[in-house]
């Protein structure tokens, strides 16, 4: 399954929103076989992106605040409202321009992370790159709140630039810039700040300040790098009024890639072993089937030829079988089910009390037929009540005559 990762710019405070994912605007990607080895990476614009299996857009440390808070109970279609009620007083923008999203198995009434970004900017993004037919299916932030701590050091390529920190933790996602003693001080307060439990990584520009203000080595990586690792997290910001339109097909189609993943391998080599199982009993049990038809055949026919040696050729050894014995009864003299003794027979003992006998009578091919224009219909139903318990069945046709002949 391959997954293109598309960085979203960091968002530009001084701009409008609508200027965010401007005409010409190219974004740095990263397109990866299975999400975990880097196969490609560069900058393109949104129609010149590789097309891949799935797309997740990435968003910098700075584009997310992060709020904690107990989950409020409400309806899905009024969730929104109850988070801004909540979180009100701590938001310093209007809520309306604020997107929110939830952590993965957010639960009412117990406490979560709640992300927070610009929703006009991000929408921008987002359409744009769907304008050219890239579907981001997944929005994740660079880092998140986490345990253990991790920190990433980045700094802009000008010479002297100040070195900046994104640490996360379980309490939260901060951003430090690394002047002065402050930033230290704050960060020797914070729990596992710099014990063997954190993860440091540095951008290639900040590695070398970064390994002298932490004073031990870092892991290098490329924004590229850190983007990936990203995409491996649960978080999904597209939620609520960026949730994504067709939910239903979408679930289906992340559902399906997440199944063709590696660590679904496993699965997906029992399902087929189980396939090929069931492909192989159904085909030994249909060929025991076959026997057992082709077993109980050839006893018929053997009876056939027991029965009526005369018989060279076997066809239809029910038919035929009928067929010798019905010479052999009218060879006999003893009339058949279908002929017209037995058919008389049965009509004298099913007819009306105090009706008069037939005008005429026709048979043919073992139907018996007679007039019965006459006849109410009370008489009619129960005349053919009696011969249906005989297994003998009575049709009306349209010249008001009945029809008699045996049920097959």
């Amino acid at each position: 399954m391959t997954v293109l990762v598309v960085l979203i710019p960091p968002r530009d405070r001084a701009a409008p929103p609508s200027a965010a994912a401007r005409d010409g605007l190219e974004y740095a990607y990263v397109l990866s076989p299975d999400g975990l080895v880097l196969a490609a990476q560069g900058r393109a614009l949104p129609a010149q992106l590789p097309r891949a299996d799935s797309v997740v857009a990435v968003l910098a440390d700075a584009d997310v605040s992060w709020q904690r808070l107990a989950l409020p109970r409400a309806p899905a279609a009024r969730l929104r409202a109850a988070l801004v009620g909540s979180l009100e007083e701590a938001l310093l923008d209007d809520p309306d321009s604020l997107h929110f999203a939830l952590a993965p198995g957010a639960a009412a009434g117990q406490p979560t992370w709640v992300a927070v970004s610009h929703k006009a900017w991000l929408q921008a993004h987002l359409g744009a790159l769907e304008a050219a037919r890239v579907p981001v299916a997944r929005v994740v932030p660079s880092s998140w709140p986490d345990e253990p701590p991790s920190g990433h050091f980045d700094a802009d390529t000008d010479a002297g630039a100040p070195l900046r920190l994104a640490w996360a933790h379980a309490d939260g996602v901060a951003q430090l810039r690394l002047q002065g003693t402050l930033a230290r001080s704050l960060l020797g307060g914070l729990p596992n700040a710099v014990d063997s439990g954190a993860r440091w990584s540095a951008s290639p520009a900040a590695a070398a300040p970064a390994e002298r203000w932490l004073g031990s080595p870092v892991v290098v990586m490329t924004d590229e790098q850190r983007a990936l690792q990203a995409t491996r997290s649960l978080w999904n910001l597209r939620q609520f009024d960026l949730a994504p339109h067709h939910r239903g097909a979408l679930a289906l189609r992340d559902g399906w890639q997440r199944f063709l993943a590696p660590g679904w391998r496993p699965v997906r080599i029992g399902l087929a072993a189980l396939l090929v199982l069931q492909v192989v009993g159904l085909n030994l049990w249909a060929g025991q089937l076959r026997g057992q038809v082709q077993a109980r055949k050839g006893a018929m026919d053997q009876l056939l030829r027991d029965a009526h040696p005369q018989v060279r050729s076997v066809l239809d050894a029910p038919l035929q079988m009928q067929r010798e014995t019905d010479v052999l009864r009218a060879a006999a003299g003893r009339p058949g089910d279908s002929d017209l003794e037995s058919l008389l027979g049965a009509a004298a003992a099913a007819w009306p009390d105090g009706m008069a006998p037939a005008a005429g009578l026709r048979f043919e091919a073992g139907r018996l037929s007679f007039p019965a224009a006459t006849w109410a219909p009370a008489q009619r139903e129960q005349f053919s009540a009696r011969l249906r318990a005989g297994g003998v069945r009575v049709e009306a046709q349209p010249d008001q005559s009945l029809t008699l002949s045996r049920t097959s």
